[in-house]
């Protein structure tokens, strides 16, 4: 099966070209981008009624830091699946025999914005995972894996969470999928990845640059092939 994975399209979603035959879309998260709360709810709710007229059999939804009226409730679930969505968030589904598990949570990072949570409160999270899930998304990436930013001190940093490449080895899923960290600055983030000794893909689906959100996309998101059981 294909799968288009893509992520922090920070309301510039409209730009994106819709590959064709996909079988699953999977976005792992920040379709908005303002900390406001009537902001954001505005940017998401035009994101769904796009998202929902992409004709691909299946697509999920994973909130991200920015979706911050996610969070607060000013959009909800049931709002999210009316538009023949999935929504994960901490939680899983099975499609056509692909266990899929999905989480918003990232550990805090600079400002602390939507679904943040303390990086030594995760571990507890992550073992979660089921061990027979075939793709893994979360909205940010594990540590040391297309995560190459900036921090406050404007010093460059690994920002994932390691507790989470450690589930990831572990279990090893065939796609592990997030966003968060984009393109920075010469770094590429936005791409795929594989690790000596796991046989999972790791995908980064950025399609934005930091700080030139208005120039367009660096990227249209990732296609990967998944086998079905």
């Amino acid at each position: 099966m294909k799968v288009w994975h893509f992520s922090d399209t920070h309301s510039q979603h409209s730009k994106l070209i819709i590959p064709d035959g996909i079988d699953i879309a999977i976005f792992s998260g920040d379709c908005s981008n303002p900390r406001d709360m009537y902001q954001s709810e505005q940017e998401i709710l035009n994101f769904l009624e796009w998202y929902s007229h992409v004709k691909i059999p299946y697509k999920i939804f994973v909130a991200g830091n920015h979706d911050v009226s996610i969070e607060n409730k000013f959009v909800t679930k049931k709002q999210i699946e009316s538009k023949g969505l999935i929504y994960l968030e901490n939680s899983s589904v099975e499609i056509e025999n692909l266990k899929i598990w999905g989480s918003p949570i990232t550990p805090k990072f600079g400002y602390g914005w939507a679904f943040n949570r303390d990086r030594d409160k995760l571990n507890k999270l992550w073992q979660t995972i089921p061990e027979d899930t075939d793709i893994v998304v979360s909205h940010g990436p594990p540590k040391t894996v297309l995560d190459l930013s900036y921090n406050n001190s404007k010093e460059l940093e690994f920002c994932g969470c390691s507790a989470l490449y450690k589930r990831i080895l572990a279990i090893q899923p065939q796609l592990c999928l997030f966003g968060h960290i984009h393109n920075n600055d010469g770094i590429i983030n936005a791409g795929t990845r594989v690790v000596s000794g796991c046989k999972t893909v790791f995908s980064n689906g950025s399609v934005l640059t930091d700080g030139r959100f208005i120039f367009g996309l660096s990227s249209n998101g990732n296609i990967l092939e998944v086998d079905s059981k």
